[in-house]
């Protein structure tokens, strides 16, 4: 016989303590909802990153959410509510039913990423598609991370767990070190 508590699903909401969760936005309304959030004094996250779009008669210099329909809210169990009673807010993004927590240090890795101006191409050198690698200089000191290619150029991809997507960054060869198999 199985243990009903077993089947219940895990939630992360915790009654004093905020705890960083993803919320669906509706389609491209992420700046707004992240506006309404903060007008509530909900402390929220849109991960933005700066693209140029070249028209023929002029050049945009855009902010666009990394995540598309996604923001990250930082709340405790009295801000479930107003978080979903917020316009555009769809619903808290859940894992087989489950509301999990996304930890800090996930919430930090992006924020770093984001900060990561560099845009240079790992050398061919010692590196292949596929090797475990560690960031060892730079804004991303620590990360780990595995390197793939992508046009025609080699990446490092850092997979945050609790949010479900890989982020893509180049990084200069010097600043990775091969992990231990």
């Amino acid at each position: 016989m199985t243990d009903k508590k077993s089947l219940a699903p895990e939630n992360h909401l915790h009654a004093t303590e905020a705890r960083w969760f993803a919320v669906r936005t509706g389609f491209r309304k992420e700046k707004v909802v992240h506006k309404r959030l903060s007008s509530k004094g909900i402390i929220s996250y849109l991960p933005l990153y700066k693209v140029i779009r070249r028209y023929e008669r002029k050049v945009k210099h855009l902010e666009l959410p990394l995540i598309n329909s996604y923001i990250f809210v930082k709340i405790s169990k009295t801000d479930y509510v107003r978080v979903l009673e917020t316009e555009q807010v769809h619903a808290f993004v859940h894992f087989n039913q489950n509301l999990i927590a996304i930890p800090e240090h996930e919430i930090d890795t992006i924020r770093r990423v984001l900060g990561e101006n560099t845009e240079i191409t790992v050398a061919e050198e010692g590196y292949k598609k596929g090797d475990q690698v560690e960031v060892i200089g730079g804004r991303l000191t620590g990360l780990h991370g595995e390197l793939i290619e992508g046009e025609g150029q080699k990446r490092l991809i850092i997979r945050l767990e609790n949010i479900g997507v890989g982020l893509e960054v180049e990084i200069d060869s010097k600043y990775l070190r091969k992990q231990k198999e």
